[in-house]
């Protein structure tokens, strides 16, 4: 019987000297390690790649895309504000960046501002639009803020103002026939906890005891009631006060009692400058009662003035924003405002008021949003002893 094959037993028993030896457990282990490594490196690169963090630090925009979040629903005075001002931005910065405005309203504005404050990226690119809408609420401290502005940077400002008035037919012919009259007389509203709320601090400092009805849809309901006689006094803003009023005390049908005013660089009220012949509320106090106003009252309508009017809308960006985007996002703001094409082209848009990006705007901001808790306390005590509303 033949034996066993030489060559095919030897083959059988040893592997070729070319093959590799089989692989031990522990360096397979290593192996895949080393690719499940390589696999997370791979990831994170690859999206860096895909979404680049943004480079607002260079003094250039090139690339990037402005975001502008606003906490209020389309359409309104406050969108079209936001989008207008946002868009001539985005052009003026240096790389034109693209924009992007986003809607996120909800809870009269506080909705979208807590959504920015909780994730908006400090980068320079994220943008928050701020109004009295959402001031007001942080003033008063509704439990549902979860945002504090003096935490924020502003980037700018924009100003408007309001004068109040009365339908004569009422028998009003100056702010003592007002006085006199007391509750008969009938103040339309929105809402007290809103830009309303400046106006009704201003009648108390007055010392006025007007009946008030509240939940107008908007001041031009307000003025249409006040036209048809159901209503007896109103204050509107400038934007609207050229078509809304003007006419009215042309015609002799209404009367200018006194305008909100502004803030000075002191935070001292001083006249409007769209209604230099209306005196201010402060003007009209020492001209019938021939004397300063309360320094409580005094207090509070120059904080809320600040917060409603002298500042109205703003722009923000989160705490933690590289010195540099900030400084150019203001630096740019100041120029836009400045370019006599875009003050003309803007003027019915910012309602006659510049925009406000000077160097110690921050400043000022600060000083305006560090409401002291004495001018909380008078506010919430009105609400609840005038207008039975109370804060929880």
């Amino acid at each position: 019987m033949p034996g066993p094959d030489p060559d095919v037993s030897s083959a059988a028993a040893s592997p070729p000297p070319d093959d590799p030896p089989p692989p031990r457990r522990s360096t397979a282990a290593k192996v895949m390690a080393a690719f499940a490594v390589l696999a997370v490196v791979g990831s994170v690169v690859g999206g860096d790649l895909l979404n680049p963090p943004a480079s607002t630090a260079d003094g250039d925009y090139d690339g990037e895309t402005l975001e502008l979040l606003i906490p209020l629903a389309e359409g309104g005075g406050t969108d079209t504000w936001a989008r207008y001002v946002g868009t001539e931005l985005s052009h003026t910065l240096p790389g034109e960046p693209g924009f992007a405005p986003v809607n996120d309203e909800g809870g009269e504005g506080i909705a979208g501002t807590n959504h920015f404050v909780s994730s908006a990226r400090p980068d320079g690119t994220e943008i928050l639009v701020s109004t009295a809408t959402s001031v007001v609420p942080y003033l008063l401290e509704l439990p549902a803020v979860k945002y504090d502005f003096t935490e924020l940077v502003p980037i700018l400002a924009n100003g408007t103002g309001a004068v109040v008035y009365a339908r004569t037919a009422a028998g009003v012919a100056s702010i003592e026939d007002v006085i006199a009259a007391g509750d008969e007389l009938t103040f339309g509203g929105i809402a007290a906890t809103g830009l309303d709320l400046t106006t009704l601090v201003a009648f108390d400092l007055l010392d006025l005891d007007l009946d008030a009805v509240f939940g107008f849809e908007g001041r031009g309901p307000v003025n249409l009631a006040l036209q048809r006689g159901e209503i007896d006094v109103d204050y509107q803003t400038t934007s609207s006060y050229g078509s809304a009023v003007a006419p009215l005390i042309e015609d002799g049908s209404a009367v200018a009692l006194f305008s909100l005013g502004q803030l000075d660089a002191d935070g001292r009220v001083v006249r409007d400058p769209n209604f230099e012949d209306v005196p201010t509320v402060v003007e009209v106090y020492e001209e019938v009662y021939g004397e300063q106003p309360d320094p409580e009252k005094l207090a509070a309508y120059e904080a809320l003035l600040g917060l409603t009017y002298t500042y109205q809308k703003a722009l923000w960006v989160p705490p933690g924003t590289p010195e540099e985007a900030v400084d150019l996002l203001r630096e740019t703001s100041a120029a836009m405002g400045a370019d006599p094409e875009f003050r003309e082209a803007a003027a019915e848009v910012l309602g006659g008021y510049p925009i406000d990006a000077g160097d110690d705007l921050e400043q000022r901001i600060d000083e305006a949003y560090a409401v002291d808790d004495e001018v909380r306390d008078y506010v919430r005590e009105l609400l609840s002893s005038t207008y039975d509303i109370t804060i929880d």
